[in-house]
């Protein structure tokens, strides 16, 4: 199913080629100012396009025609200011260089926010930066795009929805698409129009900071959840322009989730590393499920990976950075898949080309085949470098006109042009109690149960034995939402001080506890457990993101809620306190179930395995931790399955369904289920 692809394609190359037969060396030609302008300074044409105005303006002509109108009205200086995309922070006290320089983009970095961190203030900031866009010679409006990864994770009241690998466990595309068309809402009804998702790595080394990005460690269940590409972008085309989608991104091209442990940048140990491949495996492991993205779901940007590749048929050692692939972006994504979007670069991706200079990577970077460049803070010296650069002739202008075309393209196709303020009609859907509801159900079908010993769950159900009477609760988690939130959440790591409106698993537990039922909290479980209790231990990581997250990598202690703390270890291991909580539950308790809400898979100690009556994988689960209680207590019962393989030790590490020798503790697929008011696992 090739839904709007091969005639895109077509229209773009046709862009390309009257640009060229248009611009009659307009590159070389700054015009007056003013020159060629239309419609206001607000409203770049408003859907003009009059007897007297240009082309571009007119919102009825084909927009080949209008991409190609304008680009031939263009300057070199003003085609490379939308091939550079600056971080909010930057610009915010002087949002005049947006005019001056003729940025094409912004970004809002993880924890990069407005004060307050409303919708409204959210969108009164884009509109700010989009007005100044606008007041440009030609009116071209800004993208402005965000890290959305698991909802519009960076603004206060967002939903937060589970991280990938919870979503990945549903085994529901349709529920995945759901989500994230909630998502597109959300941000787009507080103003960015650009969402940096969906991961679609499959990640092979649990121990990767990453592995909650993913949706699996098989591509072919990460291929089954690119609904979410239609979530955020509807067909990728014409329903860009609606203001409940936004234009997404699948991410990080290529193998990303494939690198070697130990090859890590920097401090890192695997995050932004190296995948010592052959080709083969790498199209199996990372390569393949880009071919979807493009050609069934029109997937409307890509984003290389800061790591490297290093073919094993010219022998180990000599790696090329995904920033720098040529072979990987324009003979594979833009030639053999026919990807006609945009290409842009992560955050200084192209320092990781490991060029001479600057202007080397630039180079570099522009000549692979990246169209827009993440540039934060440097984004003046990236524009007047890539400048000389086509000027020396390093960069011919056909590279220039090809990018500037699909950036221009995804513009129109967005609506900018005619509406390039954003449409607040949903800004209060954001965080609704519809949209949490949704939010609450991924949840519930992300719970795998990993053991359930004598139908200890679900709980309040069946036959006296399971009537309650006491709950005793315990763990670090269990009433942290920043916790069970993870990384990408108001800040970039995270924090387990992070605060965001939802409820904890606790308070889930306790609203649906049936009524009479005593709930006592201790975290450490140092209150005493009342006989004859059931004992839920909630245990797992605290908050990380990339590099920080990797095993035996930096500790992070730079939020605000930090105080300049290192955060715990990260080791794939529980903490002696949650250790100890789970061995005084459960030879105090009648019933003793554990939920590990992590990243990942975490090496859960045999003996303690063995003292537990059910154990859960609760993931990332967001802001609904009522989800989690659903499960519990049987308003919805147990269908999720592991999209990742469990270890039983670290040093099984990586481990993958289809290895020689598969021992783990629980297989890929692994999941008990439950019925709907009785506790039988099948």
């Amino acid at each position: 199913m090739e839904r709007h692809g091969s005639k895109a394609r077509r229209s773009r190359r046709a862009v390309v080629a009257a640009a060229a037969a248009l611009s009659l060396g307009a590159s070389a030609v700054v015009a007056a100012p003013g020159a060629l302008a239309g419609g206001s300074g607000d409203h770049g044409g408003g859907g003009g396009g009059d007897a007297g105005g240009p082309l571009y303006q007119n919102a009825q002509a084909p927009i080949p025609q209008r991409v190609a109108d304008l680009m031939s009205r263009m300057t070199l200086d003003e085609k490379v200011g939308q091939m550079t995309q600056a971080e909010r922070a930057a610009v915010a006290d002087s949002p005049a260089q947006i005019t001056d320089l003729a940025l094409g983009s912004l970004l809002s970095g993880g924890g990069s926010v407005p004060t307050p961190n409303t919708p409204q203030a959210w969108a009164d900031m884009v509109d700010n930066f989009q007005r100044a866009a606008l007041a440009t010679r030609l009116h071209i409006p800004l993208l402005y795009g965000v890290d959305s990864v698991h909802g519009h994770g960076n603004l206060y009241g967002a939903t937060v929805f589970p991280h990938n690998i919870g979503l990945g466990a549903t085994r529901d595309p349709q529920l995945v698409e759901d989500v994230e068309h909630i998502t597109a809402d959300e941000t787009r009804a507080s103003g960015p129009q650009w969402a940096f998702a969906p991961c679609i790595c499959a990640a092979r080394d649990d121990r990767w900071g990453r592995t909650y990005e993913s949706f699996s460690e098989d591509p072919s269940l990460v291929i089954k959840m690119e609904t979410a590409i239609d979530g955020f972008q509807g067909n990728g085309s014409s329903d860009l322009a609606d203001r409940d989608r936004v234009l997404a991104t699948a991410k990080h091209y290529a193998g990303d989730g494939d690198t070697e442990y130990g090859t890590g940048s920097g401090d890192y140990k695997i995050d932004q590393g190296i995948a010592v491949t052959n080709r083969q495996d790498f199209w199996n492991t990372s390569l393949r499920q880009y071919v979807p993205a493009v050609r069934d779901h029109n997937v409307g940007s890509v984003m290389p990976s800061y790591s490297s590749v290093d073919w094993t048929e010219d022998g180990v050692g000599n790696p090329i950075n995904m920033h720098g692939n040529h072979e990987l972006i324009t003979d594979v994504l833009k030639g053999s898949m026919n990807f006609d979007g945009l290409v842009i670069s992560d955050y200084n991706g192209i320092d990781h080309i490991g060029g001479a200079d600057f202007a080397t990577n630039v180079r570099e970077g522009v000549n692979a085949g990246i169209d827009m460049f993440m540039q934060p803070n440097n984004y003046a010296q990236f524009i007047s470098t890539l400048i000389g650069e086509v000027n020396a002739n390093r960069v011919p202008m056909s590279r220039i006109d090809d990018a500037v075309s699909r950036i221009l393209t995804k513009k129109f196709e967005l609506g900018l042009f005619e509406h390039p303020f954003t449409d607040r009609t949903d800004i209060d859907k954001i965080g609704s109690p519809q949209h949490r509801a949704v939010a609450r159900r991924a949840v519930a079908e992300s719970q795998v149960l990993l053991k359930n010993d004598d139908d200890a769950l679900p709980l309040g159900r069946g036959s006296a034995k399971h009537r309650l009477r006491d709950i005793y609760v315990a763990g670090s988690n269990s009433d942290n939402i920043g916790n069970q939130a993870g990384g990408w959440t108001l800040t970039w790591q995270g924090g387990s001080t992070n605060k965001i409106p939802g409820t904890t698993i606790l308070q889930g537990i306790k609203d649906a506890a049936p009524h009479g039922t005593n709930v006592v909290w201790s975290p450490d479980a140092s209150a005493p457990v009342p006989a004859g209790a059931t004992g839920i231990v909630v245990v797992g990581e605290t908050p990380y993101a990339e590099g920080f997250g990797d095993v035996g990598g930096p500790r992070w202690a730079y939020d605000p809620g930090d105080n300049n703390q290192p955060r715990p270890v990260k080791d794939m291991m529980l903490s002696a306190a949650d250790k100890a909580a789970v061995d005084k539950v459960c030879a105090a308790a009648a019933k003793c179930i554990v939920l590990v809400v992590s990243g990942r898979p975490l090496i859960i100690d045999p003996a303690q395995l063995a003292e537990t009556d059910a154990l859960v994988a609760s993931w990332l689960p967001g802001s609904e931790g009522e989800g989690v209680a659903d499960v519990l207590f049987g308003r919805r019962p147990f269908t999720g399955k592991l999209p990742m393989t469990w270890p039983k030790t670290i040093d099984q590490e990586p481990i993958n369904v289809g290895d020689a020798n598969y021992d783990p503790l629980f297989p890929f697929g692994y999941g008990l289920q439950t019925g709907h008011g009785h506790g039988h696992g099948h």
